[in-house]
């Protein structure tokens, strides 16, 4: 099947974004307050608060760094304004930045105050928005199209409806030569085998299983038998998922039939090539969902059973459920309704479809639920204690 172009932003990497930002992104949590005042000063941009930054060592500042420069560098950001105390570190975030070819100015508070860091920062901050404001969309295909996924709230209507609704999809974009992401490591627990079997060659299959088992190892290194209340949730439980492998089981119905995974990443590292990709993340929502954005992902499908309203900054989060209580209670934050399915109103094949249409509709600027009700949730992934 052939799948109608979209409407973006082609970027100075090649890449297109399907929104036009300017960001005001900070290094660390105590320049929080200036890049604030800053998105407050120059209306239409937008600040990244988040409470990390300060005495983080080894791999955790490396995903730190990586988090920052893939949100600075995703392609739905037009330009970024890098704030931190100190010059190196800005410094550092604002080059890895500047090598996707944007607009990007770093500044620094010591020495400087926050006064003046605010006030030198709105006037480059101003320059952005307006210079941003004159680009135009242009048609893309289908192809060029980044998309991820990830559930929440999940029950039993997730995985007979919601997640294979995505899965649908997945496989339409993965004939077209998407480039695609999943990942919730935790909550494959069960299926990790299933997922290794799909794998396109033997070694991506050991990639993923050393994955898989690290973290499996590191649960039980740290003397945690089991993931009580958290795998599954206690929501999870009253939607009548009971164990982790029901809930893994359901998981995975959002890669589909025909898609093959063809790479393993690190949090918040960007793929390097088409097909699907899993991604090691938290099931977190807010936590995966910027790690998706982080790896360069452009729209982002999230289906929910019991109700969601995770939102993103800049990845427009498009929430379907084929839950009708779901529908009835917590309609405003959904997007798509497939509840038909689970009804036998609507076959697969027609709510994949349907999904297609309002990703595509999203990607040419339809505004999704969570960014009508601003829903900006940017959490930073953490691995070990601060120094």
């Amino acid at each position: 099947m052939s799948l109608p172009n979209f409407w973006g932003y082609r970027r100075e990497n090649g890449r297109v974004g399907v929104r036009n930002h300017v960001i005001i992104l900070p290094v660390d949590d105590l320049s929080n307050a200036a890049s604030e005042a800053v998105a407050h000063n120059i209306k239409g941009t937008l600040a990244l608060p988040h409470p990390y930054g300060r005495l983080q060592f080894g791999a955790d500042l490396e995903l730190h760094f990586r988090t920052l420069i893939g949100t600075g560098s995703n392609p739905n950001v037009a330009a970024v304004i890098v704030i931190g105390i100190e010059p190196g570190w800005t410094q550092r975030v604002v080059d890895g930045i500047a090598a996707t070819g944007k607009p990007v100015q770093g500044f620094s508070i010591e020495l400087n105050g926050d006064i003046n860091t605010i006030a030198a920062a709105s006037r480059v901050a101003k320059e952005y928005l307006q210079w941003a404001s004159e680009l135009q969309r242009t048609e893309h295909p289908i192809s060029e199209l980044w998309v991820s996924t990830k559930c929440g709230e999940s029950d039993t209507t997730s995985g007979c409806g919601a997640n294979p609704t995505v899965g649908n999809a997945f496989d339409k974009l993965y004939e077209q030569g998407n480039t695609l992401l999943f990942g919730e490591t935790s909550e494959i627990t069960g299926a990790e085998h299933l997922v290794a079997q799909r794998a396109r060659t033997p070694e991506i299959g050991e990639a993923f299983l050393k994955t898989w088992n690290a973290y499996n190892d590191f649960i039980l290194a740290n003397k945690t038998d089991d993931l009580s209340e958290s795998q599954p949730t206690k929501g999870n439980i009253i939607g009548g998922l009971t164990t982790i492998e029901e809930k893994a089981l359901g998981n995975i119905q959002k890669i589909g039939k025909k898609c093959l995974v063809d790479g393993v990443l690190e949090p918040a590292e960007t793929p390097t090539g088409k097909g699907l990709w899993f991604m090691d993340s938290s099931s977190a929502a807010a936590e995966m969902v910027t790690l998706a954005a982080a790896a360069g992902f452009a729209v982002h499908l999230f289906p929910t059973g019991q109700g969601n309203v995770i939102g993103n900054p800049i990845l427009p989060v498009i929430k379907l459920t084929a839950n009708p209580r779901t529908v009835r209670t917590m309609g405003e934050h959904i997007d798509l309704d497939v509840s038909g399915l689970l009804q036998r109103e609507v076959n697969l094949d027609q709510a994949g479809d349907a999904l297609l249409d309002i990703t595509i509709r999203t990607a040419n600027g339809r505004l999704t639920a969570a960014e009508a009700l601003g829903h900006r949730e940017f959490v930073l992934t953490k691995l070990y204690r601060s120094a």
